[in-house]
């Protein structure tokens, strides 16, 4: 064999041995890859931080149990099975719980701004009753320097939310109009008569006159017992009759005391 052919033949083994040692390394690369891909789905994840407009925690059967979202992306109503989404994007930063079946079951909600020299705040934390609205929640609302803040405790009656839900989501794609105000001041006329929109029973808190206050409410949402202490320190008792007359009051007044 002449030189020049020994040469050739060496520079291709030199070749080969690089094409196997680069098929090699490529092959431990993608399986690598592979086991990458297939590794268990309850492997958990670390981040020191991460940025997202929603997050939705859900069962693994699918079904929806939390969603973590900033207003924009805050989900509609879900509600007997149905979805509706005439609230999306409008509800505020928060969380919103859904139960077993999937419809909403409370959450927490929260605003804050001041828009032309006037200030807005509020915040919900509340839990709902099974297919109804809201039955126990810490409230806060604040309309420039008039702040309310406490528990509150709600009666819902038993009849599902669903049926009104899906009347005002009929109402509320009409066009804007008489019609559609007449609509809707006429359902919130019937649903008040009818007893679907539940009462307020129990607040304890301060009101907006800075005085820390129960007050216990009847069906009707008609404070019946007022107990306070204002911002001087004293402390009343009132007793109210159905048309929210004072009725009694605690301690009675020098006046009353020298009665026999």
């Amino acid at each position: 064999m002449r030189s020049s052919e020994r040469t050739d033949v060496a520079k291709i083994q030199r070749q080969l041995r690089i094409l196997q040692g680069y098929a090699v390394v490529s092959a431990l690369g993608f399986a690598i890859v592979l086991l990458t891909a297939l590794k268990p789905a309850d492997q958990k994840a670390k981040f020191s931080e991460i940025e997202v407009g929603r997050i939705n925690i859900v069962e693994p059967n699918g079904k929806l149990r939390l969603t973590i979202s900033n207003n924009a992306q805050s989900p509609g109503l879900e509600i007997g099975g149905k979805y509706y989404s005439a609230r999306e994007g409008t509800r505020g930063a928060g969380f919103t719980f859904y139960n077993d079946e999937g419809d909403e079951d409370g959450g927490l909600a929260y605003h804050g701004k001041t828009e032309d020299g006037k200030t807005t705040a509020g915040g919900l934390f509340a839990f709902d009753q099974y297919g109804q609205d809201q039955i126990i929640g810490i409230t806060y609302h604040q309309s420039q320097t008039r702040r309310v803040a406490g528990l509150q405790v709600w009666d819902r009656p038993e009849i599902p939310l669903a049926g009104i839900v899906a009347k005002v989501d009929t109402i509320e794609k009409l066009k804007d109009g008489p019609e559609k105000t007449e609509a809707m001041t006429k359902l919130q006329q019937e649903a008040v008569a009818n007893g679907l929109t539940g009462a307020t029973r129990v607040f304890v808190g301060r009101d907006d006159k800075d005085n820390a206050t129960v007050i216990l409410s009847d069906t009707k949402s008609k404070p019946r017992i007022i107990m306070s202490v204002d911002t001087s320190g004293a402390a009343t008792l009132k007793f109210l009759d159905e048309n929210g007359k004072v009725v009694d009051t605690l301690p009675h007044s020098a006046e009353e005391n020298k009665k026999p």
